[in-house]
């Protein structure tokens, strides 16, 4: 048993840590699955308290292409191909660009960048609502790929232009989900090319992916069963705390 632990938690976790961790990967797919959006911000601000920050991002994209993946799978006749298409030629470009700048910066900096930045994505930008042309759709793909391989989960940033043009309920589901997949196979591939290695990582991405695929699966079920403003206010408040625990830390070694 100790030696299967140690294999899932690349031998740097303890088997609390890494039960924490499998069911919090439920719980924030059948966030993501129950309400549209939510669960990968809230899931990285969990694992960037006991993953490794070195690692933290390429893990994180792993679990989080999982569970996207499924979701496009499973909703892809519904994707929107002009706008998923303009998209991915952006996220495309905003891979390789990154891919010459992207350094490893120091612990406190990845956490304060991390909890700065879920703030941010909760009290901070809201786009004006208007329709997002091709030209708009490759930019973003380009900017929010590019923020991706720093702060990691940018789906909330997505799903707000994403819901400027008024796209059905599977149409968003699908195009979100197809979207998020093709983010984190291109930073997965900037990780890899920039000598990151997280290989070792690989066991545990995969309990949490299956855990994930219950939580989504659950989700689902639940869709029409929850308040939607009693969600939001949770929501708000548990990873704001989340946020803020991450960036005392950060402050608290900086100084």
């Amino acid at each position: 048993m100790v030696a299967l632990i140690e294999w899932l938690g690349a031998g740097q976790i303890s088997v609390a840590v890494l039960l924490l961790l499998i069911i919090s990967s439920a719980v924030t797919s059948f966030v993501t699955a129950a309400f549209g959006i939510g669960g990968g911000i809230m899931l990285i601000a969990i694992m960037a308290h006991y993953i490794p920050i070195e690692v933290l991002i390429p893990v994180h994209a792993l679990v989080q292409l999982g569970s996207n993946g499924y979701r496009a799978y499973k909703t892809h006749a519904n994707l929107d191909r002009p706008t998923f298409n303009a998209f991915g030629f952006g996220a495309i470009v905003g891979a390789i660009a990154v891919s010459f700048v992207l350094i490893q910066l120091p612990l406190q900096w990845i956490q304060l960048s991390v909890g700065l930045f879920i703030l941010y994505l909760l009290w901070g930008f809201k786009p004006k609502s208007r329709q997002i042309s091709a030209k708009g759709m490759f930019a973003v793909g380009t900017i929010t790929t590019m923020l991706s391989a720093f702060v990691g989960a940018t789906g909330p940033l997505l799903a707000a232009f994403l819901h400027q043009n008024k796209m059905g309920k599977m149409s968003h589901t699908a195009t979100f989900a197809s979207c998020m997949s093709l983010q984190n196979v291109l930073k997965l591939i900037v990780f890899l090319a920039a000598g990151v290695y997280f290989i070792d990582w690989l066991p545990l991405a995969g309990g949490m992916i299956i855990s994930g695929f219950i939580g989504t699966k659950v989700g689902l079920s639940a869709l029409q069963k929850f308040s939607t403003q009693l969600f939001t206010v949770l929501y708000t408040t548990v990873v704001t705390l989340l946020a803020l625990h991450l960036l005392l830390k950060a402050v608290i070694q900086l100084i």
